[in-house]
């Protein structure tokens, strides 16, 4: 009786060390399944840093043409007396100025773009400008007489023809050369009307 009942122990041993190895076996598994392998990780880590890092990017690149869009010249103010005329001299400017082309027109406001560069830019009816004065150095080019009003380091001039009617101003960026500003002058003495020079006095 004995030697059968510990017959039995005998075969039922085996038995609970399978089903222990069994769940010790289920357990490691769900334990590994629950965890993330290293390069899964790394990737959803890596995701929103990318999709950051883009958004910078797109930003600054935003930021960067709109900035190189804007000049001086495009801030003066107009007289509406002068929109007609205004309107008349645009009507004979070119397509292109020198090495820059994509003629286009913004009410009194006219560009000319280059790759990797400012735009030149034309405003008609611009006021007299108030630093105007008979001490003033003037530029004489074909044969308008021009007074520099604005210069940014690195980037260009701007001038505005005085001695026609109504006002010009251009803005000439940094490379250009000299070949817009003598069309523009060429222009405004074919099609405007000289004037003296007016200081406001």
């Amino acid at each position: 009786m004995s030697d059968g009942t510990e017959k039995k122990s005998a075969e039922l041993k085996p038995a609970d060390e399978q089903t222990s190895e069994t769940s010790s076996t289920t357990k490691a598994a769900a334990e590994s399944g629950s965890r993330l392998s290293p390069a899964l990780i790394a990737t959803l880590v890596a995701i929103p840093v990318m999709v950051l890092a883009g958004f910078i990017t797109y930003a600054a690149l935003n930021f960067s043409s709109s900035d190189s869009e804007s000049s001086p010249v495009e801030s003066y103010a107009t007289s509406a007396a002068d929109s007609a005329k205004c309107a008349a001299f645009i009507d004979q400017l070119p397509e292109k100025l020198g090495d820059f082309g994509d003629k286009s027109v913004d009410g009194t406001t006219v560009r000319w773009t280059k790759p990797d560069s400012d735009p030149v830019v034309l405003r008609c009816g611009v006021e007299r400008p108030d630093e105007l004065a008979p001490t003033s150095a003037l530029q004489v080019i074909n044969p308008v007489q021009w007074f520099m009003t604005d210069t940014i380091d690195g980037r260009g001039q701007a001038f505005v023809s005085v001695d026609h009617r109504p006002y010009v101003a251009v803005w000439v960026p940094v490379g250009a050369g000299n070949a817009p500003i003598t069309d523009v002058s060429a222009l405004i003495e074919a099609h405007l009307e000289r004037a003296p020079l007016d200081f406001g006095k």
